[in-house]
């Protein structure tokens, strides 16, 4: 079984690499279903859903993920991010802000966090035109 996992996310991520981002989803898909409690393997899924723009998925994977470590900055990151192409910008600001105070060097990570806060007063009208 652990053989299987480990095949699949090795697959999963040499096509995440290779920037094949739907075909990465079938054997990480198989992989978290085999082994969910695997923060590696539902980060990658999370970041080949991401690509792909399922934004809801994307977001529970890192959900997922932060559950099981919650100082991955990458992780919340990536959930603040999905949140945000889900239009749910009060909801990424948590992330994103845990996120950036985590790593206060990422300027990637301050400049999305500031852009969730500024949309978060707005309605999704304003903040989708704003970017």
């Amino acid at each position: 079984m652990a053989a299987d996992v480990y095949q699949l996310f090795h697959r999963g991520m040499a096509l995440l690499d290779a920037g094949d981002y739907h075909q990465a989803t079938v054997p990480l898909r198989k992989a978290r279903d085999a082994a969910p409690d695997k923060t590696s393997v539902r980060e990658a899924l999370g970041r080949a859903l991401f690509h792909v723009q399922e934004y809801d998925e994307a977001a529970a994977e890192f959900e997922a993920v932060v559950e099981r470590a919650p100082t991955n900055d990458y992780a919340l990151f990536c959930l603040g991010r999905a949140l945000q192409q889900l239009g749910r910008h009060a909801e990424a600001r948590r992330p994103l802000a845990q996120a950036a105070g985590l790593r206060p060097d990422r300027r990637d990570y301050r400049r999305y966090r500031d852009r969730s806060r500024a949309a978060a007063g707005r309605g999704p009208g304003r903040a989708e035109r704003s970017r």
